[in-house]
């Protein structure tokens, strides 16, 4: 019988994959809550929330239902020239949760192309107000932004996107000053940071268009956290050198971090770009923003076209995707949510301590709200690990020796707990 696996071995093309060694892929066939499920009924638990996009778990009713009542009435229409209720509804909503100065909204597909509108807009920001020259952007070595182009030059540290590097414009990379438990190095490492940027500033004074950077926590490096007076400093730098600040949000939005957005934990700092997507509609449909202030929409404003941001998507403020968005925030609302993102950050800390007592082969161990991630001492065992997660039935994806849970809010305390306790007999298996 041919199985839907072998079935995808011939026609499909998966992302971040080696095609030739990769192993066959699991055959999904249904998803609820924390659990997903294969063609076998074997269920597993997603502690990673699907990459980072199902914040309230699978298949929730609420957001189901919500996408069903906005397909009877209206399922798409131009966004140029054009405008629906559930797009308006949806920036209205996170105006409650957004600085003030937050005020204009732009929709796109996923996280790469809403960095993708915010790299655009700061380079086309200078130029509308006549400055020359100001074409060099700012990031932090690690980063990873996305996989389009704009994206990755300013991701290029990251190491994901080396072959296409006689691709990109220049990017000025700062070291990136991340921090665990115990860490005795990390004002060092901080006081590098500073000393580079400051370089950068002098050497291309008048030149730097803007500063991209995930806010508190770098996902795709490996879950790399940094401490938020690190940030506060390298922002006033920048901010004293007229250089505009984009926060790559993507991850850390809608609670992540323990707040809603990473920015909340930053005193008196509003970036001027914020990009938001994955966890917006709650894992259901693709979306997008760029979210700007009135200074920079004003500068696109003009008699003729040569101003405008001649940018768009097809599927731009999808009505679907707007109306699973603004079920997903009226469910983040809850009190039931908030307590969850407190009762997972709680078992996050004691799972740590555990692991730390039970296990020799871990080290570096950091928690940001409902992120936690430790590193394997020992190389070469992610491949391995990966298997054994699966075969106990978790879902987690190693980002090269860092294992990290991000689970979705609905999982409950005794499923996390039980996912420490197999964790802990899995790699102790490997010593």
């Amino acid at each position: 019988m041919t199985t839907l696996s072998n079935l995808d071995k011939r026609m499909i093309w998966h992302p971040f994959t080696q095609e030739k060694t990769a192993p066959n892929v699991i055959d999904i066939k249904k998803a609820s809550g924390s659990y997903i499920y294969d063609q076998n009924n074997k269920a597993y638990l997603d502690l990673i929330s699907s990459w980072w996009v199902n914040i309230h778990g699978h298949c929730n009713i609420e957001i189901a239902n919500s996408i069903y009542e906005q397909a009877k009435t209206l399922e798409h229409v131009i966004f140029a020239g054009f405008t629906h209720e559930a797009a308006i509804n949806l920036c209205k909503a996170l105006r409650t949760i957004l600085p003030p100065k937050l005020t204009k909204f732009f929709f796109s597909d996923n996280g790469s192309t809403a960095v993708e509108v915010a790299i655009k807009m700061a380079y086309q920001y200078w130029h509308n107000l006549g400055y020359k020259g100001k074409s060099i952007f700012l990031s932090f070595e690690g980063g990873y932004h996305g996989d389009t182009f704009g994206a990755m030059s300013v991701g290029m540290e990251s190491g994901f996107n080396t072959q296409f590097k006689e691709l990109f414009f220049k990017v000025l990379a700062i070291p990136y000053a991340d921090t665990w438990d115990g860490d005795l190095e990390i004002e060092v490492k901080e006081r590098k940071a500073i000393k580079v940027l400051q370089e950068y500033l002098t050497q291309y004074q008048g030149k730097i268009a803007a500063i991209i950077l995930e806010p508190l926590i770098q996902g795709a490096k490996g879950m790399r956290i940094c401490r938020t007076e690190f940030l506060q400093n390298i922002i006033k730098l920048i901010r004293q050198n007229n250089i505009l600040v984009i926060f790559d949000e993507v991850m850390t939005g809608f609670g992540r971090t323990g707040t809603y957005f990473a920015l909340d934990q930053l005193s008196g700092i509003v970036p001027d770009f914020l990009c938001l997507s994955k966890g917006i509609t709650g894992g259901f449909l693709p979306l997008a923003l760029t979210i700007t202030n009135d200074d920079i929409y004003a500068a696109f404003l003009g008699d003729d076209f040569n101003t405008a941001f001649a940018h768009g998507h097809s599927y731009t403020a999808n009505p679907l995707a707007c109306s699973a968005a603004i079920a997903s925030f009226n469910l983040l609302m809850k009190r039931e949510c908030k307590t969850a993102i407190q009762n997972i950050n709680s078992v996050h800390h004691t799972g740590i301590k555990f692991l730390k007592e039970k296990c020799k082969l871990i080290e570096k161990f950091r928690i940001i709200g409902t992120i936690c991630a430790f590193d394997i001492k020992a190389k070469n065992l992610m491949t391995i690990m990966k298997a054994r997660f699966l075969d106990e039935g978790l879902l987690l994806r190693p980002l090269s020796n860092t294992i990290y849970l991000l689970p979705p809010y609905c999982v409950s305390r005794e499923e996390l707990e039980n996912a420490y306790d197999k964790i802990a007999e899995i790699i102790n298996s490997l010593e």
